[in-house]
């Protein structure tokens, strides 16, 4: 069978359903290792793509059992969520890219103020520093923060603990970054499984009864 056929569209479909599989375990692992810091737990673009890695993943799932089936229904909703979840994919994956640094410290010291005295202490011990960042408009809280810190930092007297927020923003861009150019990149091979998928469609299945492509 010469590429282009049947067998050639649908091994084509396979492979690109099992990179799917890993693209969408590599978004979850990369998120969740970004929330693991506690700091960008509260950045709703990370949540996103999360929610995109789980999405990738069922789609995936989906696009495996409508290939080996042939089924026309099947492979019709694959295309269309699949090009659903591109333009989510897409749009999130240019916001972890757009982001200032300005903007995430807006969001990480929002976050930071919601967050209940004990999970402050949590995150300062886990990243060793005291208090989110020590500006004008935070001052009052960085105080209270800095005097309720329990980090191994402030026991030391050979270094001077460093504010969270200065922590938690080198990460964050690290992580952001790194979503970004992930899901920007694996975006677009989307595409070329909806056109895939609606040449494989379309297609007659050579050791099948002729008359049962309808």
């Amino acid at each position: 069978m010469v590429c282009g056929g049947f067998t050639c569209s649908k091994n084509a479909l396979y492979s690109l359903n099992v990179v799917y599989m890993l693209v969408g375990l590599l978004l979850i692992g990369v998120a969740a290792w970004g929330k693991g810091y506690g700091i960008v737990s509260s950045i709703h673009i990370i949540g996103g793509v999360i929610a995109v890695g789980v999405f990738v993943l069922l789609i995936a799932i989906i696009g495996l059992i409508s290939t080996s089936s042939h089924h026309q229904v099947l492979l019709f909703f694959y295309m269309l969520i699949l090009f659903l979840v591109f333009l989510f994919q897409f749009g999130t994956s240019c916001s972890c890219l757009a982001i200032s640094k300005d903007q995430q410290g807006k969001l990480l010291y929002s976050s930071w103020t919601y967050m209940g005295e004990e999970m402050r202490l949590s995150v300062e011990n886990q990243l060793d520093c005291c208090g989110f960042l020590n500006t004008t408009d935070s001052m009052e809280q960085f105080k209270i923060d800095v005097n309720s810190c329990k980090a191994a930092c402030k026991e030391s007297k050979e270094k001077e603990c460093s504010t969270c927020g200065d922590r938690m923003l080198l990460h964050s861009g690290k992580v952001l970054k790194i979503l970004g150019g992930v899901g920007l990149f694996f975006s677009f091979t989307q595409i070329f499984g909806v056109w895939l998928a609606m040449r494989y469609r379309n297609q007659k299945d050579p050791r099948s009864n002729p008359s049962a492509f309808l």
